[in-house]
C-alpha cells in the first residue's frame, strides 16, 4: 500500500484529503506544518507528498526543496495562489505538479495517480519511448532495428528526463543530477547537450520531444502511441 503525506495547516483540508485518498486505497500520513512534515518523512516511508505552500514554521516551498534534495518522490503543491510567478517558484523548488485551491478532490486524485504512473517508469532499467528503448543498465538506445550511440553525458541527460516524462527539471537540477554537485562549469552546457539530443532524434519526434520551459528548464513529453 502506497503512503501519501498531506502537509497542510488547514484541518478541514486534512480531513477531506484523508477521506478521499483513503477511499482510493492509499495510506495517509498528516502534518500540520513543514517541520512536522519533515519529521514524518524521516520516520515514514512516503511515496508521494501533497504540500500546502502557506504553512507555519517551514513553508511549502522550503519543504518542497528539502524533499527534492533528500528523497525521490513525486510532489504536488497545493495553494490558494494562481499567479505565474508563484507557479514558477514551485517548479524551481522541485514540484512535479501544482493544484490551486479551491479544487475538486477527484481532480487531485487524477493527478496523484498520473504521478504514480510517471514515477513507476523510473523503477525499470529499460525506459520505453514508443519505438525507442533506453537501456540504463547497458547504456544503450535502440529503435528495435538499430542502436543509437550517444556520448555518456547525452545518454545520462536523456535517461534522466525520460525517467520522469512530463516532469519539469530546472537547469540547476540537471547539472546536479547528471554532472554532479562538484561540477564547475556553467548551466549553458545543459542547453548545448539538449540541442545535440534534439538533433540526434529529429526522426523520432513522434516518439518524444524535449520541451523548453522558458526561464526554468526542460521536460520530456512522450508522443501518443
Amino acid at each position: 500500500m502506497k503512503t501519501i503525506l498531506i502537509a497542510d495547516d488547514d484541518k478541514h483540508i486534512q480531513t477531506l484529503l484523508q477521506h478521499v485518498i483513503t477511499l482510493e486505497g492509499y495510506r495517509v500520513v498528516q502534518a500540520g506544518d513543514g517541520l512536522e512534515a519533515k519529521a514524518k518523512l524521516e520516520q515514514e516511508a512516503v511515496d508521494l507528498a501533497v504540500i500546502d505552500i502557506m504553512m507555519p514554521n517551514m513553508d511549502g516551498l522550503t519543504l518542497c526543496e528539502h524533499i527534492r534534495s533528500q528523497y525521490d518522490i513525486p510532489i504536488i503543491l497545493l495553494t490558494a495562489k494562481d499567479q505565474l510567478p508563484d507557479k514558477e517558484q514551485g517548479y524551481r523548488r522541485g514540484t512535479d505538479d501544482y493544484v490551486t485551491k479551491p479544487f475538486e478532490p477527484k481532480e487531485l486524485m487524477f493527478r496523484i495517480k498520473a504521478l504514480f504512473r510517471r514515477y513507476s517508469v523510473a523503477s525499470s532499467d529499460k525506459i520505453r519511448l514508443n519505438r525507442l528503448v533506453i537501456d540504463r543498465q547497458n547504456y544503450e538506445v535502440s529503435d528495435g532495428r538499430s542502436d543509437i550511440l550517444l556520448p555518456m553525458k547525452e545518454f545520462e541527460l536523456l535517461a534522466q528526463l525520460a525517467q520522469y516524462p512530463g516532469r519539469l527539471f530546472s537547469r540547476e537540477d540537471l547539472i546536479r543530477l547528471v554532472w554532479g554537485e562538484d561540477y564547475e562549469g556553467d548551466e549553458r552546457t545543459v542547453d548545448v547537450h539538449i540541442k545535440r539530443l534534439r538533433q540526434r532524434f529529429t526522426d523520432y519526434q513522434q516518439d518524444f520531444t524535449i520541451q523548453t520551459v522558458r526561464g526554468i528548464g526542460y521536460k520530456l513529453e512522450v508522443g501518443a502511441p
